[in-house]
């Protein structure tokens, strides 16, 4: 049981975690860290949730979303830091995502190269927007732009 000294106020872990106090609030109700109520109501925060804030940064700059973030801290043990070990396993349970994703983008950025200058969105081969033609069945145009009719 942690003492009322263990404890911090939202303004203590928006200071210590240099996160704003909204954000902290966000987090809360995300799922992401937790707070107990004082006597009168306030939220107190374990010392302990500073690590998950930090953590939740770390991932978000990593472009984890919110949801994976939550779901690989609810695996987590709530009665302590989070430890050395668990940001091994956490961090290895996204690398894969992260590893894949920079295949994406990479690709992307190198196909972006070979029509920057073009401008033309009815190219019949272009690797961005009609791979190996398979829009030329469907006839001349952009059909990948034009909204669906009612």
């Amino acid at each position: 049981m942690l003492s009322k000294n263990d404890l911090l106020t939202v303004g203590q872990v928006a200071e210590r975690s240099g996160v704003a106090v909204s954000t902290i609030h966000f987090y809360e109700s995300k799922g992401l860290i937790a707070s107990v109520r004082s006597s009168g109501n306030q939220r107190r925060f374990a010392r302990a949730e500073l690590r998950r804030i930090a953590v939740v940064k770390v991932a978000q700059r990593a472009g984890i979303s919110l949801r994976e973030i939550r779901d690989a801290l609810d695996v987590l043990p709530n009665d302590r830091p989070i430890s050395s070990r668990d940001w091994e396993r956490l961090s290895r349970r996204w690398q894969k995502d992260l590893d894949d994703r920079i295949e994406r983008l990479t690709a992307l950025r190198d196909q972006l190269g070979d029509c920057i200058g073009c401008g033309c969105l009815s190219l019949k081969n272009c690797p961005l927007y009609n791979p190996s033609d398979c829009l030329a069945s469907e006839g001349p145009g952009p059909h990948l732009l034009e909204l669906d009719e009612p």
